[in-house]
């Protein structure tokens, strides 16, 4: 063994030295040396600069926000590790109302996906009769269509071959016309089958940056994906006093405006709404599918809440089947319409599964979309394999049929009963008005603040909603994402909140609402 080895500079240097004194004076200059060259080492560290700074790194990403997970959240997750600490607070814990994480709320999972993950992540597990025969039939043919027979293999960059055949039958069954497999892709989540979608718009056109028309109020991966791309984001408003609808006449103003300094490349549709929880009527999508017609604009239709209706008044139709009713040219249209597993009845958010549905891409174009995909190898296999238990649920007369539709009947009633509960109680607070969630998972009222609450807000340099929801999680527990993260009509204030927490604790947490509420008003009126 090497002297380096057996002298440490620990034992080299400072008090430990003094316990070598008896050693040779070879010893002694090899403690030298080694004492040397660690205090070099030190001056290095100490003058070594890093690569990057805030001033050399991806401008884009610096100018990025997204709000559901933004500084709210941040000290949510403070309070949460003071509670821990035994820090007395007001409440005993954090309620997240700011995302839509349902398991993380208190949903639970729906049995044929989560047994069905279990066999394929275990196939030895196809041996034990406690899983049903049609839950094992579903891991077979979905372990046959990888190779190796194993989830761990790497898929075809769209996705298993088997599940996208499961898409397109999912989705002929929705809409009554044909859907080809090989126009499905799978990501790993809606999230990126979004993002795969809007990159190939990333082209300026005429000298001018491309641009992409997004509702406002709108979620905030788009903002937030169109400034990480260099891309324009062009807002145009809801109509908030007629239920969140929307207007061509809007859409036209917001387009004139825009094309001032961009080039328009597409318009993003959500339906139902995130975060306004409106369900468009099939008249309003026609409406938008003639404006992009007449634009020349690709059409992004974000459609993850599809199962997500309460209104008995209202009705999911896909943009898809709408433009195939009009007939052509709206038939010939470019399309991505996207669909998730994070929401819906399954809530399987952490798992990312998602598709999205591309049609009449010039095969030119879809070549190179599908080239982007193969760069990032394959989506995960078992966000995959929950996908496909949703696209492929158990029919009536297989075992799995009867808890099934138990479980999912009661998820989506549940929330039904939740949406009208947390409209029903922002109506009824000063100040506060909220339209009928029709669908989704979010409220997004409006509150009017008093000037004292608006002047504070601006000493703190923070917007008034945002200061109102800061107060709010400081004061009751609860976190919610201020409307600025999402987009508002200048001069309004709103917040946005899930209706996720389970029923008595979502009562709960409106019962602390309304007494924070009534004694903000009392603090700064």
């Amino acid at each position: 063994m090497s002297t380096s080895r057996l002298l440490s500079p620990l034992h080299l240097c400072g008090k430990s030295a003094s316990l070598h004194r008896h050693k040779s004076a070879v010893s002694v200059s090899v403690r030298s040396l080694l004492c040397s060259e660690n205090q070099k080492s030190h001056r290095m560290m100490a003058s070594y600069q890093p690569s990057l700074s805030i001033d050399n790194i991806n401008p884009n990403v610096k100018v990025m926000e997204y709000a559901v997970r933004g500084p709210l959240v941040i000290r949510a997750g403070e309070i949460e590790k003071e509670l821990e600490k035994g820090v007395k607070k007001p409440f005993k814990e954090v309620i997240k109302a700011n995302i839509g994480d349902c398991h993380a709320m208190g949903q639970q999972p729906i049995t044929i996906i989560r047994q069905v993950l279990a066999l394929v992540s275990y196939p030895k597990l196809l041996d034990d009769p406690r899983f049903p025969e049609d839950a094992k039939e579903r891991a077979r043919t979905l372990l046959k269509g990888c190779r190796g027979g194993s989830m761990g293999s790497y898929t075809d960059s769209p996705g298993i071959e088997v599940i996208r055949r499961h898409v397109a039958e999912y989705i002929e069954r929705r809409d009554g016309i044909p859907a080809d497999w090989q126009n499905i892709v799978i990501g790993g989540g809606a999230s990126d089958a979004i993002k795969n979608v809007l990159k190939i718009l990333i082209c300026p056109i005429d000298g001018k940056k491309p641009g992409v028309m997004i509702p406002i109020p709108q979620y905030p991966l788009y903002s937030a994906t169109l400034a990480e791309f260099n891309m324009a984001q062009i807002g145009y408003y809801l109509d908030e006093a007629n239920n969140w609808g929307l207007s061509v006449d809007e859409l036209q103003r917001s387009i004139t405006e825009a094309r001032k300094t961009c080039a328009v490349r597409a318009i993003v549709v959500i339906n139902p709404g995130n975060p306004t929880g409106q369900v468009l009527t099939k008249q309003n999508i026609q409406e938008i599918v003639k404006f992009a017609h007449k634009e020349k604009l690709f059409i992004l239709a974000d459609e993850v809440y599809q199962h997500n209706i309460y209104d008995p008044n209202s009705e999911f139709h896909s943009f898809k089947k709408v433009m195939h009713e009009m007939g052509e040219p709206y038939s010939q249209m470019e399309l991505a319409s996207f669909m998730s597993a994070s929401k819906g009845y399954m809530g399987e958010c952490g798992l990312r599964g998602g598709y999205a549905e591309v049609l009449n891409m010039h095969p030119d174009v879809r070549a190179q979309y599908l080239k982007a995909i193969t760069a990032m190898l394959c989506s995960t296999t078992l966000g995959q394999a929950c996908l496909d238990v949703i696209m492929n649920p158990p029919q009536e007369g297989e075992p799995s049929y009867e808890l099934y539709l138990k479980e999912k009947t009661s998820v989506l009633e549940s929330l039904k009963v939740r949406a009208k509960m947390v409209a029903d109680t922002f109506n009824s607070m000063e100040g506060f008005s909220c339209n009928t969630v029709q669908g989704a998972m979010y409220a997004f009222p409006q509150f009017k603040l008093p000037p004292k609450a608006i002047e504070a807000a601006k000493a703190k340099n923070q917007a008034p909603d945002a200061f109102y929801a800061f107060e709010l999680l400081e004061s009751t527990g609860i976190c919610v994402v201020p409307g600025s993260g999402f987009g508002q009509r200048p001069g309004t204030h709103h917040f946005r909140t899930t209706i996720l927490p389970q029923t008595d604790k979502l009562k709960d947490m409106l019962d602390k609402f309304a007494e924070f509420h009534a004694q903000f008003l009392k603090k700064y009126s």
